[in-house]
């Protein structure tokens, strides 16, 4: 009897492969009034990921019209995340999920480790930072350390006087840094605690700081798709949480964010803004993922309603009065996209981005056909976004469907150019004039 079940998953995962498609392209659930259709819950849920085969010798992304790619580093294990310190000198964290005994239990989450497994999501962290050095300017790291170990799934980074924050999958910690340090003096200390536990679902914790660098802001992905695990499971989560850098006191800044990931400071208004994953299983079409400015004490929907006061029926109890309360988000960015990196561009050298914002898309699991896998550009007038999105790097995904790379953060180095971390690829890549 045993023998059968993997085969039955096996037929589920084919079924749910070639049933429901979408019946809207991309571009019309992006911009600021997306297309929402009515959701199209499946018995299977919807499942194409593209397998990770990496890049053959001498491959490389599309560059935009105009534009170069190189590989800044390559042989990296597992990249996510690059933070650029004021020398120059650029941090990568190389990182994946730490141990979540109690997430994705049963059918659904032995299918889900199936499918992350084929998107080469399944790998050990390497749990550290790496510091990057082009010495000699020629646009390609020639010096490589490790700047600290040990982390527990490190991602967002921010610098505040001489002090590096680091968030782990669990806690804030801080290393002390000297302009020109090759590898931290000493070990981390922690700052405060972030919600982690045995579920942990959406692992990643982002990281800025405000501009005074009194405060710092991490995203906290939610416990759940669309809180099956319970309410009382997401304490904190799905939220933006404001951490005083002195006492490491906490608040929560924004909610109702399932996955808030890439966040930057708008140059023309000075309001945050964040890059965020919404929920899945509900078609082809639905829900989009969207960039969105950042409204202190705002409710975004989640887990009750999405873009706003659509109500999500799938979530029991429902919660009349805070729907009511939720807010629209700015700027859809596609159902699905994973769009994970943003970072405003306020750099010369490129300047027909100058402004605008750059999000890293990583790629859909829940989409047939699938969607993001490449990095966009949006344009914005001043605090608005003023434009539909422009790829700026395309070609990670062969012709056949698979995944050669899938970019992930995103951010632009001290001369200009634009770095984005390929965590199937190993590889931080550059993009130039």
């Amino acid at each position: 009897m045993r023998a059968a079940v993997p085969a039955l998953l096996i037929a589920s995962l084919s079924l749910a492969a070639c049933g429901e498609t979408a019946k809207l392209s991309i571009e019309k659930g992006q911009g600021a009034n997306p297309e929402l259709p009515a959701p199209n819950k499946t018995l299977i849920p919807t499942v194409k990921v593209a397998d990770a085969v990496g890049w053959a010798a001498g491959e490389m992304p599309i560059a935009a019209p105009g534009l170069t790619v190189t590989a800044f580093a390559s042989n990296l294990d597992h990249p996510r995340w690059v933070y650029v310190l004021p020398n120059g000198d650029v941090l990568v964290a190389e990182t994946n999920a730490p141990p979540k005994p109690e997430d994705g239990k049963g059918i659904k989450g032995f299918v889900m480790g199936l499918t992350m497994k084929k998107a080469g999501a399944v790998t050990k962290s390497a749990n550290r930072l790496t510091l990057l050095r082009d010495a000699d300017g020629d646009g390609v790291a020639e010096v490589r350390t490790v700047f600290v170990s040990g982390l527990n799934s490190p991602f967002g980074m921010a610098l505040v006087g001489d002090r590096l924050y680091i968030a782990n999958a669990d806690a804030v910690v801080s290393v002390p840094y000297a302009t020109g340090d090759l590898k931290a003096s000493a070990a981390p200390q922690k700052l405060t605690d972030l919600p982690g536990g045995p579920i942990n679902h959406h692992w990643t914790k982002s990281l800025v700081a405000s501009k005074d660098g009194k405060f710092l802001y991490a995203g906290i992905g939610s416990n759940s798709n669309v809180a099956e695990n319970g309410i009382a499971a997401e304490k904190d989560r799905a939220a933006i949480l404001q951490i005083d850098v002195v006492t490491g006191a906490r608040t929560v800044y924004a909610s109702g964010l399932r996955n808030p990931v890439g966040m930057d400071w708008n140059p023309a208004s000075g309001a945050l803004w964040v890059a965020v994953n919404e929920r899945d299983e509900i078609g082809s079409d639905l829900v989009p993922d969207y960039m969105t400015s950042v409204t202190p004490g705002a409710f975004y929907g989640w887990p009750y309603s999405y873009y706003g006061q659509h109500v999500d029926a799938r979530v029991k109890p429902q919660n009349p009065e805070l729907v009511k309360s939720a807010i629209k988000p700015d700027y859809a960015l596609g159902p699905h996209t994973a769009s994970l990196g943003f970072s405003f561009y306020t750099a010369d050298l490129l300047a027909q981005y100058k402004g605008g914002a750059l999000i890293g898309q990583h790629g859909s699991w829940n989409r047939n056909p699938p969607s993001g896998y490449k990095v966009v550009f949006v344009p914005f007038n001043g605090a608005t976004p003023a434009g539909p999105p422009q790829d700026v790097l395309t070609g990670f995904r062969t012709e056949d469907g698979k995944a050669k790379g899938r970019p992930v953060g995103v951010t632009v180095d001290a001369k200009g150019a634009i770095l984005v971390a390929d965590d199937v690829g190993n590889i931080i890549w550059r993009v130039a004039k």
